[in-house]
Parts: structure tokens; sequence; C-alpha cells
């Protein structure tokens, strides 16, 4: 025990015997220009640098400030969201470039009068989705500002977009009805040019039960189908347009709507439907535009929920990075 007027033999003393507080700096980038003696270098640290440490222990409580339980939660929910949303992206990427691979169509569409490839189009949504999801994932998990206002500029430009293109739909809605006619008549006259084509406008007359544009007559246009065309098809239509394509047996009767354009109004509406198929697509589209909006209304309500999950999440980083700035505070 030391008695009034003792001192430390191991902390350094000024002129008058008294012991100097302590700094915040080390004794080697003090002001002392002498030597410092081993024995007391340990303790002087000690005291230099252990007290500021422990001061801000105390006033921070802990070494660092962390996320609270409801941002932690909001962290995990972004993270599993935008994780669910990227692999279903990439799914949709990988079997988009699957089907033009295998079809070796990749720019097979490229200037021609219909629209490219509709799996080009699945392969540009998964790619999107796939990497907007994956910068809000990535973000959310290593707690990265940077990636997460790439992820809410994204979803911001996207919501944009959609909302640009509603508007267009709504206020062109009348001269898109009537483009429909022109559209079939095009695919129609390339019907044998493009699988795809044909596919589409197969699946179009048997699930409306219709045929050509506005009539089935319409199939004259095509080159295969003309009745002056010297090939077998001449005179016929694709088995789409028949009535009973299957005619009883398990597949379909691809002979089935052969000579037909050869024959009378009365007679051919026994084997196909003579209606076009332009009427019955209109007529549709307005039966499922509740169904269409319901759907693009989900769509914008789950985009506006992950941006203000991730905007919550960057409010939450921006304030533990401001406490962490602060530093040390009063005791």
């Amino acid at each position: 025990r030391m008695e009034t007027g003792e001192h430390s033999p191991l902390l350094p003393q000024n002129a008058k015997g008294q012991e100097p507080p302590c700094s915040m700096y080390s004794p080697v980038t003090s002001g002392h220009r002498g030597p410092v003696p081993q024995g007391n270098k340990l303790d002087a640290w000690s005291c230099c640098c252990c007290a500021p440490v422990a001061k801000h222990q105390a006033w921070s409580g802990g070494p660092a400030a962390s996320l609270s339980l409801g941002s932690s939660c909001i962290k995990c929910l972004t993270f599993f969201s935008n994780f669910l949303f990227s692999l279903l992206g990439l799914l949709a990427l990988a079997v988009g470039l699957w089907g033009l691979a295998v079809k070796g169509s990749l720019g097979s569409g490229l200037g021609k009068p219909l629209p490219p490839n509709p799996l080009l189009g699945l392969v540009l949504g998964g790619l999107v989705v796939s990497i907007v999801s994956l910068a809000g994932c990535l973000g959310a998990l290593c707690e990265s500002r940077s990636l997460l206002r790439c992820f809410c500029g994204a979803i911001i430009g996207l919501l944009v977009l959609e909302a640009l293109a509603g508007a267009l739909v709504v206020a062109l809605w009348g001269p898109l009805q009537d483009s429909l006619e022109h559209t079939l008549h095009v695919a129609i006259t390339h019907y044998h040019d493009d699988p795809d084509l044909r596919f589409l406008l197969d699946q179009v007359q048997l699930g409306l039960r219709c045929c050509g544009a506005v009539s089935y007559q319409d199939w004259q246009q095509n080159l295969y189908f003309n009745c002056s065309s010297p090939g077998i098809q001449a005179c016929s239509l694709p088995a789409s347009c028949c009535i009973n394509p299957q005619e009883g047996g398990a597949s379909v009767n691809t002979q089935c709507g052969f000579r037909v354009l050869r024959l009378d109004q009365a007679a051919a509406e026994q084997v196909v439907h003579l209606e076009g198929c332009s009427p019955r697509l209109q007529q549709w589209l307005l039966g499922n535009i509740q169904a269409m909006g319901g759907c693009v209304i989900a769509i914008v309500l789950v985009q506006g929920a992950e941006l203000l999950l991730a905007a919550q999440l960057l409010g939450a980083l921006a304030a533990q990075k401001a406490a962490e700035d602060l530093g040390p505070g009063p005791p």
C-alpha cells in the first residue's frame, strides 16, 4: 500500500514528482523525447489506451453497433424473398436458353415482319429478374448499401416502365384490337416459315375453335394452301381448323382439312370452323381483362413490397453506420 506523497515506480513522473495524466497517444508517438524504460512502457500503454476503449464500450453497449431485432428480420425476409425470385429468374433463363439451343433458332426471328422467337422474351425476362434479385439478395446478405441502392433503383425503373406500358395499352387499346386482324393475316402467310409461329397459330385455332383471320377463306393467302398451288396441300386447311381433328382417334388426323376450300360453305361447315379468329380473340381478351389486370396488380404489389423492405433495410444500415462513425460518447 502506498502512503500519501509516495509515487509509483512504474509510471513516469514530471519534475515536481507528479504522475502525468493518461494521453490518447502511445509513449512512442507522444512528445516524450527520451528513451522509455521497458518496465514503464506496458503500464503507460494500458493507461492511455484501455481507458478510452472501456468508455466506448460502456457508452455504446458493445464493440460495435448492430442491427435491431426488427431490422434483422427485415434483412432475412429481403434475402430469402430475393433468393427465391433469383432462382425463378435463373430457371426461366435456363429454360429459354435450352429451348433456343435445341431449336438452333437464336436470332432467327430478327428482321421478320412478326416478333422474334417467344423464347427470346423468356430469356430476357429471366435475365432481368435474376440480375435484379441477385443484387437485392447479395445486398441484404452482405449489408451492402450500394447493392441495395442499385436494387431499389432497378425496381423503381421497372415500375416506371410497367406504368408506361400500361398507359400505352389503355391509350392504344382500340388500335391494338384492330391490329390483331393484320397480325393474323401475316401469321397465315408465314405459317410454314416458322415452327413457333405454326404452333402458336394452331393453338389459337384449336383453343378458340376458329379458322383464319376473318373466315376460313383467309387461308387462300398461304402459298401452300392456295387452290392455285401445285402442291398436295392445295385447297386444304390445317388440321387445327377441323371441328374434330382427332376424328375419334388418339392422334390428330393431319388430312382432316384436305380439299375443304373446294367445298361449298354448307359442306365445309360440317368439317371445319368457318368463323375467323380475330373476333373470337377480341372477345377472349375482353373476357379475361380482369384476370390479366389482377396479375399485373399482384406483380406490382410484390415489387412494391420488395422496394419497401429494401428501403427499410437501407435506413437501418444507415443508422448503424452513423452510430459507428459517431465514436465514443460521454459515460
